[in-house]
């Protein structure tokens, strides 16, 4: 609505006309009407984002439904007395609800009761205490690297923004940009990786006729790998087959990956699931560590700690011992 002024006020016949709060709205007026909006009877043209047409991503084709959410969803609509979900790796009460630990219940509370916690932001790389204890659960508390200051850990979102954000530093910062994955791995990997920009590449693991590790074509795989190539290693628990290497597995190939100056990167997304021990499930990170070498830790606590909605995670990156 335009504001109304009097025939007296713009002519300057009343004495109020001079103050300056009028001098402005008159001012103003004048703009208004020689605006090439004024006019009622312009038209505006169209653009792509007007409220007229079709919207500018009425193109874009839905994406597929995710193969293991998917499941969820078939389960919630099945109307069976009996039904069991086997999608998503979560707890569940002998009901089949979704369980809470109590551990976690008892942490909840206890930051409820802390009236000396605030909102305010974070640092940049997330909270400092989380990220401390993030590295002591994975390398170890008494651990070489942390002792020495070569441990850099950034709060994540779960595992997935874990390996998300060391994909794209090493995509930015890195002189090789090509990941060898294991074949098969939990299908976000290549996704992750391709959208932060590294070129996917796979190396043989599992062995179907066996139901076991493919032990002699990783090592053949690996050995041929580029000089500095990245490598996607599963900490425990490989997903989806569940086959680890043993621990003298582990140290030939560490010993190969160092030799050929292959760059680890350790996806940790089911620590203690695996033996039921949280350092024994950490061993094969902490060789790689031990050594001196340089690596990548992406960790995810929505499996073993059930946080799957909280999205919490970290990723450590291991500098070279000087």
């Amino acid at each position: 609505m335009r504001p109304q002024v009097s025939e007296t006020s713009t002519h300057g016949s009343s004495s109020s006309s001079s103050s300056p709060s009028n001098r402005r709205l008159n001012s103003l007026l004048k703009h208004l009407e020689t605006s090439p909006f004024s006019s009622s009877s312009s038209t505006m043209s169209s653009s792509p984002t007007s409220a007229n047409g079709d919207s500018v991503f009425a193109n874009i084709a839905r994406g597929p439904e995710d193969p293991i959410l998917g499941v969820t969803v078939a389960y919630n609509k099945d109307q069976s007395p009996v039904k069991l979900n086997l999608g998503v790796g979560a707890y569940r009460t002998e009901e089949g609800k979704p369980l809470v630990l109590d551990v976690v219940r008892r942490a909840e509370q206890l930051l409820v009761n802390d009236r000396s916690r605030v909102k305010e932001y974070l640092p940049i790389t997330g909270l400092s205490d989380f990220n401390k204890l993030s590295a002591q659960l994975i390398f170890g508390v008494d651990s070489p690297a942390i002792r020495e200051n070569r441990v850099t850990t950034v709060q994540c979102l779960s595992g997935t923004g874990s390996l998300r954000v060391g994909a794209e530093f090493l995509a930015r910062h890195y002189h090789q940009r090509t990941i060898y994955i294991p074949q098969p791995t939990w299908g976000n990997h290549p996704k992750v990786f391709t959208i932060a920009g590294l070129a996917v590449k796979y190396y043989r693991y599992y062995e179907p006729t066996t139901r076991g590790l493919d032990f002699q074509g990783l090592l053949e795989d690996l050995s041929s790998a580029p000089s500095g190539a990245i490598v996607l290693l599963h900490a425990c628990a490989h997903n989806p087959t569940g086959v680890d290497p043993t621990l003298e597995q582990w140290e030939q190939i560490r010993q190969l990956m160092r030799s050929r100056g292959l760059l680890p990167f350790f996806d940790s997304a089911y620590q203690g699931f695996a033996s039921g021990s949280l350092d024994k499930d950490a061993e094969p990170v902490r060789l790689f560590v031990a050594d001196g070498g340089e690596c990548f830790a992406a960790q995810s606590y929505a499996k073993n700690m059930g946080l799957y909605g909280e999205r919490v995670g970290a990723l450590s990156i291991v500098r070279q011992l000087n």
